[in-house]
Formats: C-alpha cells, sequence, structure tokens
C-alpha cells in the first residue's frame, strides 16, 4: 500500500506535467498585442485562477479571486524554510516594487502561498514575509487545497522532503512568480531569474494595460 506522502507526490508530478505542458505553450518577451515587449512569459489565453479558500496570517478566510482588490496581484509559492531560490524571488521582487511610483506600487497586491503549511504556522510566515514588506499577505491551507489553487496557474506544488543537510527539496514546488489581473485571470508570469527593473518594466506594462 502507498504511503499518502508517496501518494500526493505522485499526483503533483502529474499535475507538474500537465502545467510543463501549459507554460510551454506560452509566449516570452511579447505582449502578444502589439504593445511594449515584456520580459515575462504572456500566457495566452491566461490561466484562470482557482477560488478555492486559503487563510491569511490573521487566520481569515482568503481566495486569490474574492479578496485581491488591487489591479494587479503577484502571486509567489513559496516556503519559509527555502535557503536560496524563495528568498532570492521575493528579495528581487522586493526591490522591482521600489522602482515602481508611487500610483504604480499601490495598485500592486503581493501574496505569498506556502507550499509547507505544516510548517509555516501562521506567525511563522507573517515573520517572515515581514523581512521583505509588512504589506505582503501571506496565506496558507492544507496541502491538497494549495496544490489545487497553484495548478490552476500553471504552477506545481508536491510534498516536500527534508534532506540529510537539513533543508529541503526543491524539487517540492514551482518557482514561477505568477500576475493576477482584476479578472481574476493570470496573463503572464516570470521565471526565477527575472532581474528587480525587469519586474518593474513588466508590472508597469501590465498596470498601464489593465
Amino acid at each position: 500500500m502507498r504511503s499518502p506522502r508517496r501518494s500526493l507526490t505522485a499526483r503533483a508530478l502529474a499535475g507538474a506535467l500537465a502545467a510543463g505542458l501549459l507554460l510551454a505553450g506560452c509566449s516570452g518577451g511579447d505582449d502578444g498585442g502589439g504593445g511594449a515587449a515584456t520580459t515575462g512569459s504572456v500566457v495566452q489565453p491566461p490561466f484562470d485562477v482557482a477560488s478555492a479558500p486559503l487563510t491569511d496570517t490573521d487566520g481569515r478566510a482568503f481566495s486569490l479571486t474574492e479578496d485581491t482588490d488591487a489591479r494587479l496581484t503577484l502571486v509567489f509559492f513559496g516556503y519559509t524554510q527555502c535557503p536560496d531560490i524563495c528568498p532570492l524571488v521575493m528579495q528581487t521582487l522586493t526591490s522591482g516594487l521600489s522602482k515602481l511610483t508611487d500610483a504604480e506600487r499601490e495598485q500592486v497586491e503581493v501574496v505569498f502561498v506556502t507550499t509547507d503549511p505544516a510548517t509555516d504556522e501562521a506567525a511563522v510566515l507573517r515573520d517572515y514575509l515581514d523581512r521583505f514588506d509588512p504589506s505582503y499577505v501571506g496565506v496558507r491551507g492544507d496541502l491538497d487545497t494549495t496544490v489545487e489553487v497553484a495548478r490552476s496557474v500553471g504552477v506545481f506544488v508536491a510534498d516536500g522532503e527534508q534532506l540529510d543537510s537539513g533543508g529541503y527539496d526543491l524539487g517540492s514546488h514551482g518557482t514561477y512568480l505568477i500576475a493576477v489581473d482584476g479578472n481574476d485571470q493570470a496573463p503572464m508570469f516570470w521565471r526565477q531569474d527575472t532581474s528587480a527593473a525587469e519586474y518593474a518594466a513588466d508590472i508597469s506594462s501590465l498596470l498601464g494595460d489593465a
């Protein structure tokens, strides 16, 4: 009989393959509409974001479709014990947002969805995000719900495995940053090697098109 961990990982990997096929069809470097070129990859047609409820660090229900009022919501799936990729993406994004005008920054919300809810309790998640920006929203939920929401935007999430070194298997989640617009769709994503200047330029362009 397969263990729950092995069974869930198999389902998540199947979702990862499906997401890979979706993302493989996305275009990068062009907004698809004849406007300014972008660094992020444009999703055509955009992903429809799942409305499954998660919980924010204040204990309130939080849905990526029902509880995001900003013109643009930037969503990253990661975990607080991630040793390198997660903090790198979050720090680079934070630097990119600092390059926006005040008016642009007010229209952008950042949501961090933990892929390790067993470890990332509300206080842990809040402390982690405060190191980047206290305005960032941290949300968590059971792993099946997290997988459902992630899969809807082309990101795979599996149950992480602790390594002998004390870290975690970085293959347990995708590393894309997802843009969600006011129509609850995800029209663009960025890879982990995106620079702060590239984030700023793309976000400004998306706000101008919204």
